[in-house]
């Protein structure tokens, strides 16, 4: 964003998505409807990939008036990604913006997990991310911009004894971004990932179900003192699909109440 000579940048124009096009995985609820919502409050058009229920995602973003587009698609297939550029091309003519959020996980003792159960994990979370982000590079590339939102997690820098494969996709998600950011920063696309802490979503009921003491753990630990909300995303999204965040690449940002700074 280039400003007028002597004059500063416009916090509105900053953070203005007005004519973006985002595409958005696993945005049927959860941390990714969160991330949608910010983005469609910031003015942008969204396409949400989901395999599950989308009609809670397509009331809630049509509510805050964004365009919404839903493909049913499977993030792990390299013929889905297609069918997602052809669909948003066709019914936006842009990409600008992708969050990959799809992602699985998996409460089980590692010696246990089947070589199939972690194929499932490591292609959904690691392997679906870097078939998204090459599937849109030649659009970014061509616009000469471009956002790269990639959903890690606290695991990407901890280890956790009830969800090793999940982990081990996450810490994959983290180089990724650092590796992209590198790769495709001469094309001024920016490569970032959001690391959520604990949130309340499907994901942390399983997980409290599996770890009994779990939520007792995060409380304490947490110094914001309670467990995230998927609306808590809305912000960083916005911050780093946004102009922004220019100048920013390759960066891990938790979000996570303050839980990763505490002893």
């Amino acid at each position: 964003m280039n400003a007028a000579p002597g004059s500063g940048p416009s916090l509105t124009g900053l953070f203005d998505l007005s004519g973006r096009v985002a595409i958005v995985t696993g945005g049927g609820g959860g941390i990714g409807l969160g991330i949608a919502e910010g983005l469609a409050c910031a003015h942008a058009d969204i396409v949400i990939v989901e395999q599950g229920e989308t009609a809670r995602a397509v009331e809630r973003l049509s509510s805050l008036g964004a365009r919404t587009h839903i493909v049913k698609a499977d993030v792990r297939q390299e013929a889905d990604w297609t069918r997602i550029v052809d669909e948003c091309l066709a019914r936006f003519g842009r990409i600008d913006i992708l969050v990959n959020n799809a992602g699985v996980s998996l409460a089980k003792a590692p010696e246990l997990v089947s070589l199939s159960e972690w194929q499932t994990i490591i292609d959904t979370n690691l392997t679906g991310a870097f078939l998204g982000t090459r599937a849109v590079y030649p659009q970014l590339k061509q616009r000469g911009a471009g956002k790269i939102i990639n959903i890690g997690s606290m695991t990407s820098w901890f280890g956790g004894s009830f969800n090793v494969p999940y982990t081990a996709s996450k810490g994959g998600i983290l180089q990724l971004t650092r590796g992209l950011a590198v790769a495709w920063g001469k094309d001024n696309i920016q490569v970032n990932a959001i690391l959520p802490g604990f949130i309340e979503t499907a994901f942390a009921r399983r997980a409290k179900a599996a770890v009994p003491d779990l939520e007792a753990k995060v409380l304490a630990r947490t110094p914001a003192g309670r467990w995230g909300d998927p609306g808590d995303f809305a912000g960083i999204a916005v911050f780093l699909a946004s102009a922004a965040s220019d100048f920013i690449s390759g960066a891990a940002i938790p979000v996570d109440g303050g839980y990763a700074v505490q002893l």
